[in-house]
């Protein structure tokens, strides 16, 4: 038998789900139509997924998971880094947007640094990425990171083969101070198929509201597809230490991809419920006194919807 605060947490779960699929067919609706064709191979090529409304069930359930997460990192002063490596369009993005979806911007942030700039390039590699390290209670996502000399510098010949030598050298202990430090380091590795990859790419150019997406970065991805594989390979062999080992999250399926990796992500870490004061609603305090003033009209955003 149910009892009330499982009742409770069914009612809110279920006008969750109605509000977030309402938002999700806005979304949906939003984007302009793809070319027929383009839609035809997309079909041919992704067989169903897993049903919508059981995608959505077992999201918000791991989105209230990720809240507690929050609140246990928040409260016992916690610190935790997630990096998240991989292909492009292999899904980094989407899974970094359902972690941060209903969490406090305050305590978990993403960080996706641009290029270096001329300064930075004479620092010490992993120089600008320390300020964005986390203090007590916060979580950092890393939308790339310091493997970026590992990958993309390397296949692209923006790094020396000695730099690269130098940071294979360098990152095992590195990572090794930070978790000393007291920071708990979470990596993934986003890996799809070259075939699927060409397909989001080929989505992306047809669509408007997704071209931003596609830097000259990742066009360069496709010819190099071997040159990044290779590049993978030896970051992983000498990169997957135990203190702070590699995951691989097969990213085809983006749905699965999803849920996976928020539900590997939370077993990493043993949080728990953490206490919390009641909220109360206070009472408004009327002063008879006070005169709301009317303020001018061109204040006012024009109503036009």
């Amino acid at each position: 038998m149910k009892n009330s605060q499982d009742t409770e947490s069914h009612d809110w779960l279920e006008a969750e789900l109605a509000d977030t699929i309402d938002e999700d067919y806005e979304l949906e609706l939003s984007e302009p139509a793809l070319s027929e064709e383009i839609r035809k191979i997309y079909r041919k090529a992704h067989p169903a997924s897993i049903p919508r409304l059981d995608y959505f069930r077992a999201l918000l359930k791991l989105q209230a998971e990720l809240i507690k997460l929050q609140d246990w990192v928040a409260y016992h002063k916690e610190k935790v880094v997630v990096i998240f490596e991989g292909r492009d369009s292999a899904g980094k993005g989407g899974v970094i947007k359902r972690i941060t979806q209903r969490l406090n911007p305050r305590v978990v942030r993403v960080v996706a640094l641009p290029a270096p700039s001329d300064r930075e390039k004479t620092q010490w590699y992993f120089q600008r990425y320390v300020p964005h390290l986390p203090a007590g209670g916060e979580i950092v996502l890393f939308d790339r990171s310091w493997y970026n000399r590992s990958g993309v510098e390397r296949v692209m010949g923006f790094a020396t083969e000695e730099q690269v030598e130098q940071f294979f050298n360098d990152v095992p202990e590195f990572e090794r101070m930070l978790v000393r430090s007291g920071i708990r380091l979470v990596k993934y590795w986003f890996s799809i198929t070259d075939e699927e990859q060409q397909m989001r790419f080929l989505v992306r150019i047809h669509d408007p509201l997704k071209q931003w997406k596609l830097s000259p970065m990742d066009l360069q991805s496709r010819v190099r597809w071997e040159g990044y594989t290779k590049a993978k390979e030896e970051t992983f062999a000498r990169t997957n230490i135990p203190e702070a080992p590699w995951y691989i999250v097969e990213g085809n399926d983006k749905k699965r991809a999803r849920l996976n990796c928020i539900d590997h992500l939370l077993q990493q870490i043993p949080y728990e419920d953490v206490p919390h004061e009641d909220i109360t609603l206070p009472e408004r305090v009327f002063n008879p006194d006070y005169e709301r003033k009317v303020l001018p009209p061109e204040l006012y955003v024009p109503s036009k919807y």
